[in-house]
């Protein structure tokens, strides 16, 4: 399935040492998924959108990281703010408002904030083996923050021997691109036998400092930086505008799989995965002027190495039993790192704090297809969070260390207990219904330090219960036309960065501690419609709307009765996240595929996404997380062993009448209209990737960016893309 009619001789497949080489059909049917349910489903039977990215397509648009994976598939918007970064958007969400899974172990932690997050890049591209993306509420299954959609990346299992002797293989990969001057190396080792394999995996990147483009806004140039020299700070003249500086940093991704399979029913699986980047500059605050706008306002900001490990422990029975006929036990423990560092120009202290979250979760999953038409999917999870939380600021010039204020309660918990069960009737051969229920129960509890603010309150215990469901129905009136529709809630407890956090939101506003907050719920409904051409033409379209009440958003609060309070030494309006806000999201997505021939394809996607957050207070604002009109088209051609794809890609303006009035107070990420004030220009590049399978084990990529070397930022980000980017790939199996 997926590949050409091929015909040809004993004699000749003798000649190839046994080989066949078969030529990929531009056209691929999308058989399973594996995310709805966490079992496998047919595609067609799913009633939401649902994007797939297989091996062979990660392969071929070789990533720099797991952000750009995403990117890649012209379906999800990816803000940044530094190089070493990438936050997902989906259908006017992101951040905490969506979930990351890994191999079925949610990612999520209790501080995931509303700002841009950067974990995704935690992942290694090279490890994995596919990404589904789930288009909308995915509460039932995946429980509270998926409300705009679930991002599950699947890695690379380890892989067993057909016969009880030894097997031992791996693959190595090597990647430069010009942009950054990125130099990344991975291989990867599996060694199996029938009963037991195992699976090593390394990746280091090293990436410089990013070059934008020539050809854009001048607003974007990096015109000066901040050099300490002498034990002074000073503003230099940046010697090439273009070059981002500083946004260089590296990283080192680990993963290592033991399996033991004792026979066709019982399956063990232990995996540990260690990510660790090094400090990396938040681009996005060091460009921010000053107050009186003829320098600086910062001196450094950058994080501190991010860190991830995983250990994940799974069990897999299949077979017929009175309550199901598969089971899935999940054990996990993550350690999540992080930390801050900023200083202001010309100011010795250092300011710093750092975090480390520990998680535990437990999941159990049961399959039952023993009604007749109906399968059954349903189990618990249990997920615990322990919050760590140190603060301290630095004189650079003495050396001396002070205690000082943390970003959130030190030793805080936030934790979950749920149970969930879904259900798909196939009522006709082409009509397929699928619904389910679940219900979460989250407690968090927080003590506060009044050391450094004499808050109003000296803990927190939060309780609350949600349920949450969906119904859906996949239907084919014909062979080659599919209607679906859906109808779903999802929710998000609120957590310990939403309740307990200190930090600085913006130039001369705090965030502080508000213990009074309730979940937040979504309402969604899609309806999606299919038709194929003759399978030569298949067209996908997806309407959508949501609606988001008791919105957790950021608003003017007072402390202790007072709107302003002195932070870091500068007088800092107060702020504070507030169930303060409804919000509505709408849109639709657009899919093109077709067959121009036997070996030339196109293929494109069109999103377009709208919304507005509704105050309390009367105030509407367009959705900060709705990203502008994107989409790609590609043209793709293909021979045995040869593939090429020359495609576009194109981002919308949004004007700033349409800016949500916190990216408003950012002018400088945004260029300036001819009024002076900041909005995104539209942007589009012009790409060629290619792939050459020199043989069954050496293949090798080229891949030019940008090639009209246009300076653009993507809306909502600090840092400017890549101007003209050549990008080579070395692949060897052995």
């Amino acid at each position: 399935m997926g590949y050409q009619l091929w015909e040809t001789t004993k004699n000749q497949i003798l000649k190839r040492n046994g080989t066949v080489y078969l030529i990929l059909d531009p056209q691929q049917l999308d058989e399973v998924v594996m995310s709805i349910s966490k079992w496998e489903q047919q595609k067609k039977d799913i009633p939401q959108k649902v994007a797939s990215i297989t091996a062979r397509d990660i392969a071929f648009t070789n990533p720099q990281t797991s952000a750009d994976l995403l990117l890649n598939s012209g379906q999800v918007f990816v803000q940044k703010s530094q190089l070493g970064g990438g936050s997902p958007m989906i259908r006017g969400f992101a951040t905490n408002r969506l979930l990351l899974s890994v191999d079925g172990v949610r990612m999520n932690n209790a501080i995931f904030r509303g700002g841009n997050l950067q974990n995704v890049i935690s992942i290694d591209p090279y490890s994995i083996a596919s990404t589904e993306v789930i288009f909308g509420p995915g509460s039932v299954i995946y429980g509270s923050d998926a409300i705009g959609g679930v991002m599950n990346f699947i890695t690379r299992p380890a892989q067993f021997a057909a016969q009880d002797s030894l097997m031992l293989q791996g693959n190595a990969h090597y990647r430069f691109a010009s942009g950054n001057g990125e130099q990344t190396v991975h291989f990867d080792v599996n060694v199996g036998k029938k009963k037991w394999a195992f699976l090593t995996s390394a990746s280091f990147n090293n990436f410089g400092n990013l070059r934008m483009g020539s050809h854009g806004p001048d607003d974007y140039l990096r015109n000066s930086y901040v050099l300490r020299t002498n034990g002074t700070d000073q503003l230099v003249a940046n010697a090439n505008p273009q070059k981002q500086r500083p946004t260089a940093y590296d990283q080192l991704n680990l993963m290592q799989k033991i399996a033991y399979k004792p026979n066709s029913n019982w399956r063990y699986d232990l995996g540990f995965y260690f990510s660790k980047t090094s400090s990396y500059s938040r681009y996005d605050r060091l460009i921010r002027p000053n107050d009186a706008g003829d320098g600086l306002r910062s001196a450094e900001w950058y994080y501190g190495p991010q860190k991830w490990f995983m250990s994940n422990f799974q069990l897999y029975k299949k077979g017929r039993s009175k309550f199901y006929d598969g089971i899935k036990v999940t054990l996990a423990y993550q350690q999540f790192e992080e930390s801050r560092n900023d200083r202001d120009f010309q100011d010795p202290i250092l300011n710093r704090t750092a975090e480390q979250v520990d998680v535990i979760s437990a999941n159990i999953d049961f399959e039952n297809k023993k009604l007749g038409n109906l399968s059954l999917y349903y189990g618990t999870e249990y997920i615990y969070n322990k919050v760590g939380s140190e603060g301290s600021s630095l004189n650079i010039e003495t050396g001396g260390l002070a205690n000082a204020p943390t970003r959130y309660p030190d030793g805080s918990s936030w934790q979950s207990i749920a149970g969930y069960v879904n259900g798909e009737y196939k009522v006709k051969p082409n009509l397929s219904l699928l619904g389910g229920l679940r219900y979460s129960h989250v407690w968090l509890l927080a003590d506060f330090d009044t050391t450094f603010y004499p808050f109003p309150f000296t803990d927190t215990r939060l309780e609350n219960g949600a349920l949450t469901g969906s119904i859906g129905m996949s239907w084919f009136p014909k062979a080659d036309w599919q209607i679906t529709m859906n109808g779903s809630t999802g929710f998000r407890s609120p957590n310990i960065d939403d309740v307990g956090k200190i930090f600085d939101s913006e130039p001369g506003s705090v965030v502080v501690p508000n213990p009074d907050l309730l979940p937040e719920y979504a309402y969604n409904a899609e309806l999606g419609i299919m038709k194929n051409f003759n399978d030569k033409v298949v067209l996908k379209g997806a309407a959508f709307y949501t609606y988001l009440v008791d919105a957790l958003v950021r608003r003017d609060f007072t402390f202790n009765g007072q709107d302003q309070i002195i932070y870091n030494g500068e007088l800092s309006n107060v702020q504070a996240i507030q169930n303060a806000a409804r919000a509505y999201v709408y849109g639709f997505e657009l899919g093109l595929d077709a067959v121009l021939s036997q070996t030339l394809s196109l293929k494109g996607n069109l999103t377009f996404t709208d919304g507005v957050e509704e105050d309390d207070s009367g105030l509407d604002s367009a959705a900060r997380h709705a990203a502008p009109t994107f989409g790609d088209l590609h043209l793709v051609w293909k021979r045995q062993g040869i593939q090429a794809d020359f495609f576009l890609n194109y981002n919308g303006e949004i004007a700033n009448n349409d800016l949500a009035l916190t990216e408003q107070r950012k002018p400088y990420l945004y260029a300036l209209d001819a009024d002076g004030n900041p909005y995104s220009p539209s942007w589009y590049t012009l790409n060629l990737r290619s792939q050459w399978q020199v043989s069954p084990t050496a293949r090798i990529s080229g891949t030019l960016e940008n090639i009209t070397d246009q300076r653009y930022r993507s809306y909502s980000s600090g840092i400017a893309a890549s101007g003209l980017n050549l990008i080579l790939g070395l692949h060897l199996k052995f």
